[in-house]
């Protein structure tokens, strides 16, 4: 039989149900927008990272000393498994930039004389290298120039081993080792406070006095080499030089950024598409189990005039794969637009010589795929029932439901309800699944505004807890090398410092069995007023005398809890070995912290009391008068002032948070749209029967429209408690998901997101239900009582 009438049934039956198809589709777009911008994201990361650590040669092995000769390099050439290695010379130093008030921090890297590195080499964005017998030359990072608005020809000043100098750029580059530029004592990237600087070997060295020394090296390994035997190796060749311990690529900061990034692309590019494409299914399925009931008679004519059954489900087959592929080919448009915005918001905080998103074959053909599998899990089991109909079963009407009174009727508590009431329930109790389908849908609606804000209300919770709850100063400080005590009554009468508190970091790996990490060690002095430990139940601990109060990200790798021990090794000062009682946990949300007296620090480590950092409270009203003093002490290495950390923050990281969160929502009000409209055209083309005769028998509009408003009415409001729990156990799977090392989500979810997600919900479905009501009031009453079939 020819083909021509089914297709030509096929293009009538979409543009008959178009509404419904567009509610298909809009759900099938959103899903396929997520993936395709995650996934572009995801592969857009990874290419650039992979041709940014090759072409530049990113090191494999990163070791600090405190200062080693030259004649060390023997011991390390001899080490197998190395490639390659160089030694530099790195240090912190204080900057000015011209016009700028407030001080910031500079990490200062060596370039061999005259040549690029050849490990961690530097991709020069403008301008020049410094000359080989240049001593004020340097090159500055493209991020902190671009903010500065810095060009080559200009010039900063730095205090570099207490000597204020002046500097003058003559480039401007990137590295591979900056990708992410964070530094000091900061959480989040602050491109105004944090430059990344170059200079020759010669006039670094000249500068810290180090000319026949070094006290960096990194090193790239061996194919087949193994990193641990060679960090190993490495330790035991700077260990007299006082080395803080050789660590892998794993564990450098930028390196652990960018892969938590790429991480979480990969996870939400599976999460979020799959929610969507789940329910566009159920969508599809729900309207194609609708038609093939309206159409039995069809079918059976088509039977009987000799088409096929598997010709007949085809032509079902196609419809579906019609509405999902229509969404599919919007979606992957929408997505390559979103993508390419979401590519420019990453170049903002990762510093790549180019980072392109592009649309792969690989992913197009991917989300043909993906598509293809949908519309057929959402179309397979009702054009199974196109198969199992005989043609003379097809050419009688459908069997009417068994009619059976409610549960509440055969409670006794059918007098309670009113006739509407019974009328909306029966009609949901006769179809119990696709009611269960529809409330998981709108869930499903809700748990994604949920998820989609939830990522803010963790960073505000992270900023809350870290710079809020937990410290109340100023300014923080670290000091160039550590000091005694007395440095804190030298700190205090800095202008404007009203109270100074000095701190000892350590640098350290904790461990238990064979787990071991590398961790910081803050040590707190007695009373401490200005950094406070805060417990599970948001209390103050105190600082134990004896013992270390530990993060639970730390207590979680080390399969610790209170009252047991831990191994300390220390990896500085006489880098002692020492076993420490766990006195509490707190839950701290970044990176593998542990807390303890400052004098017992201290002592463990071998050394006479000593501060290496301050916390400051300061008087507003004199800051101009501190930010001048800083820019030209000598003792300090590195500035970080706790508002200008959060005001940072909320410039970049919340905004574009923010930005992710209104696209997200979006598409949840697209899903919760998409639902609730195809539920209440389904509900009416099924009960446009009973709702014309209702009218013919002196019903009001109001009391029809309630009856079929009612239904959605009743799902939206179940699922909306549902999908609020859903959205909390999606939070709670994603923040362990996405945990690392670093960062600790903070299962934290506001009320403003409890409310919202409600709001949200209840506005799309208001919108949806005024479109259907607004069909109900058109109702043809002859027309529909018409026997069509």
């Amino acid at each position: 039989m020819s083909r021509r009438t089914l297709h030509l049934k096929l293009r009538r039956d979409l543009w008959r149900l178009r509404g419904s198809v567009a509610a298909v589709a809009l759900v099938a777009a959103c899903g396929v927008a997520v993936f395709v911008t995650m996934q572009g994201a995801y592969d857009a990361l990874v290419d650039a990272r992979d041709r940014y650590y090759a072409d530049y040669r990113f090191a494999d092995i990163f070791a600090r000393v405190r200062r080693a000769p030259v004649a060390t390099l023997a011991r390390v050439n001899r080490i197998t498994g190395l490639a390659a290695f160089e030694d530099r010379i790195v240090d912190e130093a204080t900057i000015a930039v011209p016009g700028v008030e407030d001080p910031a921090t500079a990490i200062i890297v060596s370039l061999p004389d005259g040549s690029r590195p050849g490990i961690n080499d530097v991709s020069i964005r403008a301008g020049r290298l410094p000359g080989p017998d240049a001593r004020d030359e340097a090159l500055v990072g493209e991020a902190f120039a671009n903010a500065h608005h810095l060009h080559p020809g200009d010039t900063l000043h730095a205090v570099i081993n207490g000597r204020w100098q002046r500097l003058r750029l003559t480039g401007i580059a990137n590295s591979p080792e900056f990708v992410y530029a964070i530094g000091g004592t900061a959480v989040f990237p602050d491109d105004r406070r944090y430059a990344v600087l170059w200079m020759g070997r010669s006039a670094l060295a000249a500068a810290l006095d180090m000319t026949d020394g070094f006290n960096d090296l990194v090193a790239r390994l061996a194919p087949g080499a193994s990193e641990r035997a060679v960090i190993e190796q490495l330790d035991a060749a700077l260990a007299v030089h006082g080395t803080s311990g050789a660590h892998g690529r794993g564990e450098q900061i930028s390196h652990q950024m960018l892969e938590g990034e790429i991480r979480q692309d990969r996870v939400t590019g599976v999460v979020v598409p799959a929610i969507f494409l789940a329910v566009a299914s159920f969508l599809v399925h729900n309207v194609l189990s609708r038609l093939i009931s309206l159409q039995r008679a069809q079918i059976g004519l088509l039977n009987a005039f000799g088409y096929r059954h598997r010709d007949i489900a085809a032509h079902y087959l196609w419809f579906s794969i019609a509405a999902i592929a229509t969404g599919a080919l919007a979606g992957v448009g929408l997505g390559h637009w979103l993508g390419g915005g979401l590519a420019g918001m990453y170049q903002r905080f990762f510093h790549f010589p180019q980072l392109q998103f592009e649309l792969s074959l690989r992913t197009v053909a991917l989300v043909l795929a993906i598509a293809l599998a949908t519309a057929l899990a959402g179309a397979g089991p009702a054009t199974r029932r196109v198969l199992a109909l005989p043609a003379a079963d097809a050419m009688r009407g459908a069997t009417p439901p068994r009619f059976r009174p409610l549960l509440l009727e055969r409670s006794g508590m059918a007098g309670r309800l009113t006739p509407v009431m019974r009328m909306v329930l029966r009609h949901l109790e006769r179809r119990p699944w696709r009611a269960l389908g529809a409330v998981l849908a709108i869930g499903l609606a809700c748990a994604l505004l949920v998820v989609g804000q939830f990522g803010l209300d963790a960073l505000d919770e992270t900023v809350r807890l870290q710079f809020r709850r937990a410290r109340h100063d100023d300014v923080q400080l670290s000091l160039r090398d550590a000091r005694g005590p007395a440095i804190e009554q030298d700190l205090s009468h800095l202008p404007g410092v009203r109270l100074a508190e000095g701190i000892r970091n350590a640098g350290a790996r904790a461990g238990r069995g064979h787990r071991w990490r590398r961790v910081s060690i803050l040590g707190l002095p007695a009373g401490a007023d200005l950094h406070h430990i805060i417990g599970p139940d948001g209390q103050d601990i105190p600082i134990p005398p004896a013992g270390a109060v530990i993060s639970r990200s730390l207590a979680d790798i080390l399969t610790v809890k209170t009252g047991d021990e831990m191994n300390i090794a220390f990896l500085e000062g006489r880098q002692r070995r020492v076993a420490v009682a766990v006195s509490g946990i707190v839950d701290d949300p970044i990176g593998l912290n542990v807390y303890m007296a400052r004098n017992q620090l201290s002592r463990l480590m071998g050394e006479g009391p000593g501060v290496s950092g301050a916390y400051l409270r300061v008087d507003p009203a004199r800051v101009s008068e501190l930010h001048a003093a800083l820019k030209r002490q000598p003792l300090v290495g590195s500035v970080t002032f706790r508002e200008s950390t959060i005001r940072s923050f909320q410039s970049t990281v919340a905004e574009n948070l923010r930005i992710s969160m209104a696209i997200l929502i979006g598409f949840a009000c697209a899903l919760a749209a998409g639902v609730v409209y195809n539920g209440a055209r389904i509900t009416l083309s099924e009960q446009a029967d009973t709702l014309a005769s209702l009218r013919v028998l002196g019903f009001t509009q109001g009391e029809t429209s309630a009856i079929l408003l009612g239904e959605q009415a009743l799902i939206t409001g179940l699922g909306i408690p549902a999908g609020l729990l859903m959205g909390y156990g999606l939070c709670a799977w994603l923040a362990f998901l996405l945990r690392t090392d670093l960062y600790r989500l903070p299962l934290f979810i506001s009320p403003r997101t409890w409310g919202a997600s409600c709001g949200v919900i209840l506005a799309a479905a208001a919108v949806s239900a005024l479109v259907v009501a607004w069909r109900t009031r058109h109702l043809d009453l002859i027309a529909v009582l018409k026997n069509h079939e």
